[in-house]
């Protein structure tokens, strides 16, 4: 059974920094691609970034490009979501998700499992 249990998520001034966590267990790690995904509230649940298995590569929604890195240590079973120059749009419940296949994807319906969320609100 695969879990995902995230943290790192808090209250943060606009500007700021945060690095939310994202510990998978219940099966190999490695051999799947990651995803971070948010959702605001009355908004639908959108892509953010994701993270391949094979070489690493990354992908990110244009509207955190440049601020927003994922990363993963395979190791610890854990991907990263490092949020830099955070604004108040920003606020949202963080989800990071997997897939029961090796390719990556960009929307929610194509991620089979979830972790619980965890908060981020930025204040301005």
């Amino acid at each position: 059974q695969v879990q995902l249990v995230e943290s790192g998520g808090g209250l943060v001034q606009a500007g700021g920094s945060l690095t939310l966590s994202c510990a998978a267990s219940g099966r190999t790690f490695s051999s799947y691609p990651m995803g971070w995904f948010r959702q605001a509230p009355g908004k639908e649940r959108e892509f953010v970034s994701a993270i391949s298995w094979s070489d690493y590569s990354t992908y990110y929604a244009d509207s955190v490009k440049g601020r927003f890195t994922i990363s993963r240590d395979n190791a610890k079973n854990t991907v990263y979501l490092q949020m830099n120059s955070l604004k108040p749009e920003d606020t949202a419940v963080y989800y990071c998700a997997t897939r029961r296949v090796p390719g990556v994807a960009r929307v929610w319906y194509e991620y089979d499992y979830w972790g619980q969320g965890t908060q981020v609100t930025v204040s301005s």
